[in-house]
């Protein structure tokens, strides 16, 4: 189904792709009809499409790569604990909590506590689902994953099993037109007998929007150290994107996050054992309450009506009449506020830049592998400790309307504040959690803004290193930005992921790998060296070859040849420019 396609092609970032293309064909067109597309247009794209002649797939099209597929050999799967492709199993599931428990905890045995919640007193240990959440845009308009979300569930009712307490549920629908399909169809009651109740039509849980734990679980969570996990149909898991004390985060179908959460940990193979017990003791398995395939099919074809979505978003813009209300300025020009904490203008315009060789550049970060871009800039809640909280609340703004990091994206000063101060990653200068560095030569612990701040005034150009898979994850601009802002000239990587590494181009950071064999590890790095970047002063082109000079404290210089990741003279040209901004705003003022 076009769905099933729609969710496919918006998983490829996660699996190494910039797009999932499947031609247009008569389950397009049938797709057109179902969501009240017009039949004039449905003509008018099948008729293109054939005149292109491409309709149904490109008749002797050549490939560089054919995979054969056996889909009767698929089997349930999620992803996780922290990486959208460590695919496991069911059965894998519970064996890759253990490893990361003993990775993150450096503990082999599982830690269980009693909690009070809900006037119940129940156990709560290390893989135990804090968060369970049928949430984020992959997924969520797909009416027959939904639908079987909701079968499973209407039968968990029917058994009167629940998910355990200390489990917080929510359901974010992709559309109106599938949230209302589910309620007249009667599907919906029964995932708010369960908890999946309608929170919102947009980013949540996915983006880190989760809201507050329940009292006791966070409360367990921090006392106790116990390392909880979130179970959501949502396309990134990285590490402490849902929550910031949900280190744990696994990716499923929206059925599988409805059984998880009535399993209520990810500590059991729920492929092979009980979800559940029904009151009377009787053990419930998955293969009782997941649905078949032709009875999603009859819901789907009974209740998806065209009508449904015609209705919807004809009226689209009479849904918030909040939005409708605002007042927004005219003219030509947008009218600056300074006081406007979401909307600054942006300093990438500013400032000349002269390419030459860098020289005593300090370290800002020593990073490992598959660092993303959640990493980098994170996108969820703002707290309080966080410097870009500390920045809002000296403005006076509340902590309560803080807001998250994707909703001031317009404000460089809250950004550039928010860069690296994940928590979910370590800076191994000083073997430091995320958001934490050493600035040499004091050899004193700051926070990264701070220490990138204060290498920007002292004249001391700032590096990033890294190992394989820098930048993996979503193709965020700000993951560039950020550190463009704190003064950094160079990423130092073993491997770069392909979007953030043009990017960094786009910015204006040089991007530099290492040479097969050169690994960051092998370069026994503790921070406190200068580094100087040789070669870039008789100019830039496309993979050229620099030297890398490393002082160490005890007098030794080491050299390293490097390449730049640069691949396009397009590339090279924004980075003397300082960017693909002042290149495009000189090229701009030259036609005037």
């Amino acid at each position: 189904s076009v769905p099933d396609r729609a969710t496919i092609a918006n998983m490829a970032p996660e699996y190494g792709s910039t797009t999932g293309l499947f031609p247009v064909d008569e389950n397009t067109l049938s797709y057109l009809r179902a969501t009240g597309r017009p039949e004039d247009l449905v003509a008018l794209v099948k008729r293109y499409y054939e005149l292109q002649g491409v309709f149904g797939g490109v008749e002797g099209a050549e490939y560089s790569q054919v995979v054969d597929f056996d889909l009767s050999a698929v089997e349930r799967n999620v992803a996780g604990p922290i990486l959208p492709w460590q695919r496991r199993t069911l059965a894998e599931t519970p064996k890759s909590l253990h490893s990361f428990l003993q990775e993150r905890k450096r503990r082999t045995a599982r830690k269980v506590v009693e909690i009070e919640i809900d006037g119940k007193s129940v156990q709560f240990g290390d893989g135990d689902i804090a968060i369970a959440a049928i949430t984020s845009c992959t997924n969520t308009s797909n009416p027959y994953l939904l639908v079987a979300a909701a079968l499973l569930a209407k039968r968990a009712v029917e058994l009167r099993i629940r998910p355990p307490p200390y489990v917080k549920t929510s359901f974010a629908p992709g559309s109106r037109a599938i949230a209302e399909i589910l309620e007249r169809s009667g599907l919906q009651k029964y995932l708010d007998e369960l908890g999946f109740h309608v929170a919102a039509f947009g980013c949540t849980t996915c983006i880190g929007n989760s809201g507050p734990l329940p009292e006791p679980v966070a409360k367990a969570i921090k006392e106790h150290d116990i390392l909880a996990a979130a179970v959501l149909s949502g396309n990134r898991n990285f590490e402490a994107r849902v929550h910031p004390d949900v280190r744990a985060a696994y990716l499923a179908s929206p059925p599988l996050v409805v059984a998880y959460a009535l399993a209520g940990t990810v500590t059991k193979n729920i492929e092979e054992e009980p979800l559940a017990y029904t009151q009377d003791g009787r053990p419930v398995y998955l293969k009782d309450l997941w649905p078949k395939p032709e009875e999603v099919n009859r819901v789907v074809e009974e209740w998806v009506d065209p009508k449904i979505y015609v209705e919807k978003y004809s009226k689209v813009g009479e849904l918030v009449p909040e939005w409708q209300a605002l007042e927004a300025p005219t003219g030509l020009l947008y009218p600056w506020r300074p006081d406007d904490t979401y909307i600054q203008p942006s300093p990438l315009f500013e400032g000349e830049v002269k390419i030459g060789d860098i020289t005593g550049a300090r370290p800002l970060l020593i990073l490992g592998d598959s660092i993303t871009t959640d990493h980098i800039s994170p996108a969820g809640n703002i707290t309080q400790d966080n410097p870009a909280g500390q920045y809002l609340l000296s403005l006076g703004v509340k902590p309560s309307e803080f807001n998250t990091f994707g909703a001031r994206r317009g404000n460089w000063q809250v950004m550039v504040r928010g860069t690296f101060s994940s928590k979910g990653y370590k800076n191994k200068i000083g073997g430091l959690d995320g958001g934490l560095t050493i600035k040499f030569p004091e050899g004193k612990t700051m926070t990264v803004y701070d220490a990138a701040e204060t290498y920007k005034k002292e004249g001391i150009p700032a590096i990033v290193l890294a190992g394989k898979n820098y930048g993996a994850g979503s193709s965020r601009d700000w993951a560039a930005k950020g550190p463009k802002l704190l003064g950094v000239k160079a990423v130092i990587a073993e491997s770069f992921e392909r979007i953030h590494r043009a990017n960094l181009t786009m910015v204006g950071i040089i991007p530099i790998q290492l040479p097969p064999g050169v690994t960051v590890d092998g370069l026994n790095l503790d921070g406190s060296e200068t580094f100087d970047i040789v070669g870039l002063s008789d100019g830039l082109a496309p993979g050229k070859e620099v030297t890398i000079r490393i002082h160490r404290k005890d007098g030794r210089v080491d050299e390293v040849k490097a390449k730049l990741a640069i691949y396009t003279w397009a590339e090279v040209e924004y980075i003397k420019h300082g960017g693909i901004l002042p290149y495009v705003l000189k090229k701009l003022l030259q036609k005037t």
